[in-house]
């Protein structure tokens, strides 16, 4: 026996999972996703997780699958099921299965497959040694503040990044950072956290609205703007944010060692109160 997944309404093992070879985000990447930490067998910032899945949802048109009590109750029978107690839960909702064609379809349910997966993320190795990065063209779609599955850019900057030896990539456009392959991104200089603003052209990141708020709670004065590779390179310090990263310092960026070339003070600072607050609320 596998892990049990969910597949339009039922359970099942990992094995017996299929989805129909017309399912809209096999042919078309017509789907959106979430990812939900689980830390202590509990979920991290779900109610946020569902705001944002009804928001891409939205700026799509595509019907919600489940209410989010619904989408609720499967992932607590998920994480029950497969005894999980730190990783992840995936979602992902796609517009249905209908013959193959460039319109939306009519009538159609839409597909909601979810499943967990077993993850390091409190002690994950690079939290405490940090992370090296490469700057790569943003070569993605202009729709980035809709969380899709088309995903295949930020592979192939993964991959860039992997060939040059080091672990992630941020991506730039015109001249700008925008922000990691799966992650947002941050630099700190004179005190000040700086991070893009929110537009259409990033992810509005679950665990950055958290972060950034646990910041100026902590009287952290951040600053949200644009900035360039040539302001990351002379950083005192930076870091990315994810759902299952969390906070985690970025060390190198093109070569060029950040500070002493050890995780930053503010970035550890903020790791430490975002896991800190994280298991009070997570549910």
């Amino acid at each position: 026996m596998g892990r049990t997944v969910y597949v339009n309404g039922e359970y099942l093992d990992e094995a017996d999972a299929k989805i129909s070879i017309f399912d809209r985000g096999f042919l078309m990447a017509d789907g959106v996703y979430e990812v939900t930490s689980i830390l202590n067998g509990k979920m991290i910032d779900f109610d946020g997780h569902m705001v944002r899945l009804a928001r891409s949802l939205s700026e799509l048109e595509m019907p919600t699958p489940e209410t989010n009590d619904e989408i609720e109750t499967i992932h607590r029978e998920l994480i029950r099921a497969n005894g999980l107690i730190e990783g992840l839960v995936y979602l992902q909702v796609t517009r249905g299965a209908a013959d193959r064609s460039f319109l939306f379809p009519e009538g159609v349910k839409s597909s909601l497959v979810m499943f967990t997966q077993v993850m390091n993320l409190m002690e994950s190795p690079t939290a405490a040694t940090g992370i090296k990065i490469i700057s790569i063209p943003d070569i993605r779609w202009g729709r980035r503040d809709i969380k899709t599955i088309q995903l295949l850019a930020p592979s192939l900057g993964k991959m860039a990044a992997k060939a040059a030896g080091v672990d992630d990539a941020w991506l730039v456009e015109d001249g700008f950072v925008t922000e990691g392959t799966s992650n947002n991104a941050y630099i700190v200089q004179g005190g000040k956290i700086i991070t893009r603003d929110l537009s259409q052209d990033i992810l509005s990141g679950i665990t950055r609205s958290a972060v950034l708020r646990f910041a100026r709670e902590a009287q952290m004065d951040v600053v949200e703007r644009p900035f360039t590779m040539t302001e990351a390179m002379e950083a005192d310090e930076a870091f990315v944010t994810s759902a299952t990263t969390f906070v985690t310092s970025v060390i190198e960026v093109d070569g060029q060692a950040l500070g002493d070339g050890k995780p930053g003070l503010v970035a550890r600072r903020l790791r430490e109160i975002y896991l800190d607050e994280s298991m009070k609320s997570g549910t």
